[in-house]
């Protein structure tokens, strides 16, 4: 059975491995620092408690360039483990299962989700592994960050009916869900922010949103104050940096902030890292009893997955959800996918199709 993955090559310091400005040096990072994509092996034999499984889609995600960072073992939340020289890079991922033991439950052909992308056959614990339901599935509603995006509004903060809403990286995987779910939730007024203004256009005409503010428009404070002359009570953030205290300016009292991410890290073009530091007025942060909150849902709110898969479903019959998606074909697209994400240039989440598998 052949195999084709992608992993971290051995050549070159752990620290360089978050620095991508470049797609050539997105290329080189992958594989022996040179996009090596070639035949393998599953590599063992499945033990008693494990499938195999040939990916049919798989997630790409920024926070693969945090995952590779040094203390990336001591992040919470992020759905794959931290990524050492050698490692097979990882995310989340739906596939066909190939090989099955009798007592596992799982019959060839059956479709499931689980967290071993970056490649076309993995080798899975049955207990790493959700059945889906058939093939005719969006693989957007269960790899992208909708789950995410529902858990925030719902767990992290309680959006209220008439709620002034900003959500920062609108047009990323969870900010193009957020919006749309948050206007579902009865919110009265929804911001993003996003990076250029065709997406900010996509966005008003397709995900909820009321206005929009533009990186490189102007300062970021100026254009919210006037996108919510009247102040917010909701914050979202993926981003932190200047919008992190833009926001905090202008909350209204009682205010609830819900912090995803810091993409100012994340997104550095120089050293991607896990510090994201912003100066914060405090003290107007206290008058107005402002609560700002760190929130992972796959941490603190196991289970909402289920609940988010069955509100999209209800959702979808009544007015219907855009979920958000841009596709690349083929596993050697990856690197390209990988890079493009990072620089901000991509809607949606991420997702690499392999296709299903055809008989010889």
């Amino acid at each position: 059975m052949s195999d084709s993955i992608f992993f971290i090559g051995s050549d070159s310091p752990r620290d360089n491995a978050a620095r991508l400005p470049t797609e050539k040096t997105l290329t080189r990072l992958v594989g022996d620092w040179g996009s090596r994509v070639g035949p393998g092996k599953v590599g063992r034999q499945p033990g008693p408690h494990e499938i195999v499984v040939r990916n049919r889609w798989f997630r790409v995600s920024v926070s693969t360039r945090t995952m590779i960072r040094e203390g990336a073992e001591n992040i919470k939340g992020i759905p794959f483990p931290a990524l050492n020289i050698g490692d097979t890079l990882a995310d989340g991922a739906i596939g066909e299962v190939v090989w099955a033991p009798p007592e596992s439950g799982f019959q060839l052909g059956d479709l499931v989700s689980h967290a071993l992308g970056w490649r076309e056959y993995a080798t899975v614990a049955i207990s790493g592994c959700a059945p889906l339901p058939d093939e005719r599935i969006d693989p957007a509603a269960y790899l992208g960050h909708g789950a995410t995006a529902y858990a925030a509004l719902t767990g992290g903060v309680q959006v209220q009916p008439g709620d002034t809403v900003f959500i920062s990286s609108r047009a990323g995987a969870i900010g193009s869900m957020a919006g749309q779910i948050a206007r579902r939730l009865r919110a009265g007024h929804v911001v993003g922010s996003t990076g250029s203004r065709d997406k900010a256009a996509w966005m008003q005409a397709e995900q909820g949103y009321d206005a929009a503010v533009v990186r490189d428009s102007g300062p970021i404070a100026q254009q919210l104050a006037q996108a919510a002359p009247e102040g917010i009570d909701v914050f979202v953030d993926m981003v932190g940096g200047e919008q992190l205290r833009a926001a905090a300016a202008i909350a209204r009292e009682g205010a609830r902030f819900v912090l995803l991410g810091a993409l100012t890290a994340e997104f550095d073009a120089d050293e991607a890292g896990m510090r994201a530091p912003v100066m914060l007025d405090s003290f107007a942060l206290i008058i107005k009893g402002v609560t700002v909150r760190g929130y992972s849902a796959c941490v603190e709110d196991p289970g909402f997955i289920k609940e988010w898969l069955a509100r999209l479903a209800e959702w979808q019959r009544g007015s219907g959800m855009h979920l958000a998606c841009s596709k690349f074909s083929g596993l050697e697209n990856a690197p390209r996918a990988l890079h493009e994400a990072c620089v901000g240039r991509l809607t949606g989440v991420v997702l690499v199709e392999l296709g299903p598998i055809h008989p010889s």
